[in-house]
């Protein structure tokens, strides 16, 4: 555990400690300030019984940010260590590979969590100076959203630090995870994957669906389904990871 919490500051400091940490978060706080102006005409309206979490998630920069920003965050975290020449001398030091993963993908989720912190606030304004005001505001279903957005996030981190441990090249890992990121997503999207509305096949997508699985999170609904799914995606793509970096510790 030491070794584990050792690792897990040195990344942290890679994070909160440099330039790159200030860009991302500026980008974040842009992208979250463009979802609020393209939330304001809808909740301007008569008052509506949508949460407001949930008219959030469907906003195009809720995506925008899941899918630019994750990317970004992780393509520092073995793809940096191997361009410099730093992940061979971590790798011959006293510390096991499972606790190098893990390590590197708790800072880069916990950094991606206080990006996320100013999203309370902003739902928080929102409520109190629009149409919405009148109607009832539960901090429940603003925690519920929050822990969506960490489990969602946790799944983009997990392959982020797969596509970093494939490439010795920042720009080319974040490509990758983009890439893959951007993949799922859309074949989330039953607009665009030709099933029957019920069925067999209904029940299938819905179950593998990233969006459809947001909607209870953003309704203040925990299902043990929902955590489920979120957590074996992120085991999958951290047991890629790490299968990566022991191949090349082998080597």
């Amino acid at each position: 555990m030491r070794v584990y919490l050792t690792l897990l500051r040195r990344e942290l400091a890679s994070h909160f400690l440099s330039l790159s940490g200030y860009v991302i978060v500026s980008m974040v706080l842009l992208l979250l300030g463009f979802s609020i102006m393209d939330m304001l005409p809808k909740l301007q309206g008569e008052p509506t019984d949508t949460p407001i979490t949930r008219i959030f998630y469907a906003t195009v920069y809720f995506w925008m940010l899941m899918l630019l920003t994750t990317p970004v965050m992780t393509m520092r975290t073995f793809a940096h260590e191997k361009s410099t020449g730093t992940f061979e001398t971590l790798m011959t030091a006293p510390v096991s590979d499972l606790e190098v993963v893990f390590a590197k993908f708790s800072g880069a989720l916990v950094f991606f969590m206080v990006t996320w912190l100013p999203l309370g606030g902003y739902m928080v304004i929102l409520h109190e100076y629009t149409n919405q005001a009148s109607a009832s505001f539960d901090y429940r279903t603003l925690i519920t959203t929050y822990l969506g957005i960490g489990l969602l996030g946790s799944v983009y981190i997990s392959l982020g630090c797969f596509a970093s441990a494939l490439s010795r090249s920042q720009l080319i890992a974040a490509a990758l995870s983009y890439g893959m990121g951007l993949t799922i997503f859309l074949l989330s999207l039953r607009a665009l994957v030709p099933i029957p509305m019920a069925g067999w096949q209904a029940k299938i997508f819905t179950f593998i669906s990233l969006t459809e699985h947001l909607e209870d999170f953003s309704r203040g609904i925990i299902d043990t389904s929902n955590l489920v799914f979120y957590l074996s995606l992120t085991g999958f793509f951290l047991f890629l990871t790490l299968k990566v970096v022991e191949s090349r510790r082998w080597k």
